[in-house]
Formats: C-alpha cells, sequence, structure tokens
C-alpha cells in the first residue's frame, strides 16, 4: 500500500505545482504590468515611433523597417525587401496593405478584424480590454521562444482571438499570437530594453501567412503628439479619381431605376445569432430562415424556416398571412403618401433617404480606386461631419450622421458594393428613453452583382451593444447570408405572396 499513497502523494504535488504555476489572467498583467514599467508610463505617451532593420527568413534580404502606433486604433508599418516595398496600416476606419508589386487594397473579412485588433492593442495593450468589450480567460502555461510562460487569452467581440504569453520569470510579453478564422499573425519579442522607464523589445520575429520575417530595432522613441495623416492610405498612382460629389449624385439618381427593378426579384435570407460561450469562442444559438420579395419597392419577409427546419403546416399559415398583412399595410402607406401629395406639398419626412444623401452628414476622405470581386470600384473613407445639422435631421441621417468606416462603390453600375461601419458615438432613441445604442457597435454589408443590372445583399454582420428603457442591457450578434436569387414576371409577383415562379 506505501507505494500506492506514495504515487498519490507525488500526483497531489504535481497537482498543486500546477495550479500555483497557473495564476490567474488578473495576476499574469498586473505582474506584466509592473515588469514593463508601470500603467502610467505605459499610457502616457500619446503613440510610439520604432525603425530598424528587417530581414526576410526565406529569401535572407535585407531592408529598413519603420512602424508609428498612436491613439485611438492607429497604426502603420512599413519595409523593403529586396527593392520591394510593403506597407500596412488601420487609421481608425479602414485597415489596408499595400505592396509595391500588387499595389493597395483595403482589407476585408478575418484580415481587416486582426489588423483592427491589432491596431487597439499596440494603442492601450490590455488596459482599454474592459472598454473595448474584450473578455480575458486563462490560456495555462505554454512554452514561447524557449522559455516557460503564463498565457492569457483574449476574446474579441468579432471573434479575433489574441493569446498573450508572458515569460514567468520576469513577467515580460514575449509572444503575440491574433487569430481569426483561418488566418494566424504571430510575434515573438527578445532583447527588452528600457525607454523612458518602459521595459520594451527590440527584437521580433513576425510570421504571417504568406511572410515572415525578423525585425531588429534601433530606435525606440514615445510620441508627444499624433498626426491623424501619418496613418491615411498611401496615395496610389494611375487613372485619376472620379469627382466624388459627381459619383454620389450617380449613386443617387441610380436608386430610382434599382427600385423599380426590386419587385422582379426574390431571394432566401438566413439570420443567425451568434453568441459568446464560456470559454470566450463564438457559437451559433439559433437561425431563422426568410423569404424575401418586393412590392412595389418595399420588402416582404416571409418565414420559411427556423433552425434549418421547415416550420409546421400552422407555422407556415401563420407565415403566410403576415406576409399578406405586410402587403396590405404597404397599400395603405401608399395611399396616405398618395393624399397627402394631392392635398398639398410632400412630407418631407416621408421621403426615402438615399445612400447619397446619407454619405452628406459625413466626411468623405480617402478616395482610392481598387478591385472588388473582380470588379473596378471607388473606395473612400468616412467619419462624422462635425457640420452636419444633426437638430433638424430625420432620425435616420441623424443614425448614420454617428457613423465612421468604408465604402466601395462599384464605377460602373454607381451601387455600393460593400459597407464596414461603426458608431463614433453613442446613438440614444427617445432621447435614449427607449434605446441607447453604445460606441463601437458595427455593421459589415456586402452585396452581389445579378444578371447585369442590380446587387442585392448576399452578407452582413451586425454586432451592437444596446440598453433598453434604462434597465435592460444587450449584446446582439447577428449574420445574416442571402442566397437563392430569382428573377420573374411582376405580374406573377403580384397575383400572390409566396414562392415566386422561376423563368
Amino acid at each position: 500500500m506505501r507505494p500506492f499513497r506514495f504515487a498519490i502523494l507525488l500526483l497531489a504535488i504535481a497537482f498543486l505545482a500546477q495550479a500555483v504555476l497557473a495564476q490567474s489572467p488578473s495576476a499574469v498583467l498586473k505582474k506584466a504590468e509592473r515588469a514593463m514599467g508601470g500603467k502610467k508610463k505605459l499610457l502616457a505617451p500619446m503613440g510610439w515611433s520604432r525603425a530598424g532593420n528587417v530581414r526576410g527568413t526565406t529569401s535572407g534580404q535585407t531592408g529598413r523597417f519603420v512602424a508609428h502606433s498612436g491613439r485611438p486604433g492607429l497604426y502603420r508599418s512599413a519595409y523593403d525587401l529586396g527593392g520591394i516595398e510593403f506597407e500596412r496600416g488601420h487609421n481608425g476606419r479602414s485597415a489596408w496593405e499595400r505592396s509595391s508589386g500588387e499595389g493597395l487594397r483595403t482589407l476585408t473579412g478575418d484580415a481587416s478584424l486582426l489588423a483592427q485588433a491589432e491596431a487597439e492593442f499596440r494603442d492601450s495593450f490590455w488596459f482599454n480590454f474592459k472598454k473595448q468589450k474584450v473578455k480575458v480567460y486563462s490560456g495555462g502555461r505554454a512554452e514561447a521562444g524557449g522559455r516557460p510562460a503564463n498565457v492569457v487569452r483574449a476574446a474579441f467581440p468579432k471573434g479575433v482571438e489574441l493569446k498573450l504569453y508572458f515569460d514567468q520569470q520576469t513577467g515580460l510579453l514575449i509572444r503575440e499570437e491574433y487569430r481569426s478564422g483561418e488566418i494566424l499573425k504571430t510575434y515573438d519579442f527578445a532583447d527588452f530594453r528600457a525607454v523612458g522607464g518602459v521595459t520594451l523589445p527590440f527584437s521580433a520575429v513576425f510570421a504571417g501567412p504568406d511572410e515572415e520575417v525578423t525585425v531588429t530595432l534601433s530606435e525606440v522613441r514615445p510620441l508627444d503628439t499624433v498626426s491623424d495623416a501619418a496613418f491615411d492610405l498611401p496615395r496610389s498612382s494611375g487613372e485619376p479619381l472620379p469627382e466624388i460629389v459627381a459619383l454620389l449624385a450617380d449613386l443617387q439618381a441610380n436608386e430610382d431605376k434599382v427600385e423599380n427593378l426590386l419587385d422582379q426579384y426574390s431571394y432566401m435570407q438566413r439570420s443567425t445569432k451568434i453568441d459568446v460561450s464560456k470559454d470566450g469562442r463564438l457559437r451559433e444559438t439559433g437561425s431563422e430562415t426568410y423569404q424575401l420579395s418586393f412590392y412595389k419597392g418595399n420588402r416582404i419577409r416571409r418565414l420559411v424556416e427556423k433552425n434549418g427546419k421547415p416550420l409546421s403546416a400552422k407555422e407556415q399559415a401563420e407565415a403566410d398571412r403576415d406576409a399578406e398583412k405586410q402587403v396590405e399595410e404597404i397599400e395603405k402607406e401608399l395611399a396616405k403618401k398618395e393624399r397627402r401629395a394631392t392635398s398639398g406639398p410632400p412630407d418631407e419626412n416621408s421621403r426615402r433617404i438615399s445612400i447619397a444623401e446619407v454619405l452628406r452628414a459625413s466626411l468623405l476622405q480617402n478616395p482610392r480606386r481598387e478591385r472588388f470581386r473582380g470588379r473596378d470600384v471607388i473606395v473612400f473613407d468616412f467619419e462624422p461631419n462635425p457640420n452636419f445639422d444633426y437638430k433638424n435631421a430625420k432620425s435616420m441621417l441623424k443614425f448614420f450622421g454617428k457613423t465612421a468606416g468604408v465604402m466601395w462603390i462599384d464605377e460602373k453600375d454607381k451601387q455600393v458594393a460593400r459597407l464596414d461601419a461603426y458608431l463614433a458615438d453613442s446613438y440614444k432613441m427617445g432621447g435614449g428613453l427607449v434605446a441607447k445604442l453604445r460606441k463601437g457597435a458595427s455593421f459589415t454589408l456586402e452585396q452581389e452583382r445579378l444578371n447585369d443590372e442590380i446587387w442585392l445583399p448576399s452578407y452582413a454582420n451586425i454586432n451592437l451593444s444596446v440598453r433598453l428603457f434604462l434597465i435592460k442591457g444587450i449584446d446582439v450578434r447577428q449574420e445574416i447570408r442571402s442566397f437563392d436569387y430569382r428573377k420573374f414576371s411582376t405580374e406573377v409577383k403580384d397575383a400572390k405572396v409566396g414562392e415566386p415562379e422561376r423563368p
């Protein structure tokens, strides 16, 4: 029995040792804060400038490296290898990268999310995680650069996971690991030195999907001021850009044509709710699938599935009745508009708001030409216009007047191909008594070109936090995908709301 008892004792000791070594995330971050110089000193500068040399791991080619970070969420790095320049950044509205071989492109999807997460971390380390709604978890113990490390996992609201590896002995951050979808980027740090009371690395090995380079810094210095212009996209040469005012006028004029085409189209749309599990990972919690059609330019939604399963006969009958009621409401509203039109001047508040009008509530910046989904597009950043008249604006314009982001417009069709936007300031409904959308809410919309005549929604992502009636706060995460587009005759469509006839 003694050997058995001895074995149990060894297991107990090993378990206790592991529990001691696997510190809580707060303890690990607090130790790192002290090791790096303290929160006050780390956040005192408005940004950081870095310069040095870079070497390609595979090619062995060398060149110069420079990088700047700034507040809020600004980052830009550039280097050259063998005469080819590489540059990437995030200017607070859009993420981008450029090479002298492939030119400039605005990032989307996982690549954009990773760039944003890195820019926010370079800006304020982990000190703004709570404000950014980043959840922190223990990642246990691991090895990084041949040294034992405590790991902290940071789950960003949009699904990016950041793993931070801290040297168990010194407490310094020796590895960063960013992952979004299938994209993984890592930084391994070494050669730590004191700069103005802050301990930072002077050597880093960066590994991404298509590259691995070693950066050796000769200069790291804090910045007292940061210019937004330093993080703007580089100017691309080539064909001159169209006049933005004229482009928006064409966009608005084209919307009437598009609205007339809508009645001929129908498609399916699946809305999936996303939640954050206890371990900080995103998971699907339910879905609804609708058939979308249009009646006299107005959208009609008809529920056909829940959680991937068709509705029962009773449920489908109720959904069909609801679709018919939508048509009746549309007719009533159109009749009201017709009476108002014949009895006096049109009601300004009942008029449809075009995207071109929405953009007039914004400052448009950094126009550039790019290719997107095989099409020539004009891309530009936008942000709230401080001179916009919010007091007398309609509610929809007030909302979009508080957004910032980036937009892709198909240059030939004059239609929006993609929109990435976020709330730059909180938005109140009913003076905040009904609901308040919190700053940072984000929205993504992509459209697909059909039959050489129209763009229809293909993908949307909604991520927001809202407080209802001054009491309840909820988080909304939804992914919406559209598919099975159909075109049919208007006569068939007007006759019955339901499954459209195939041409």
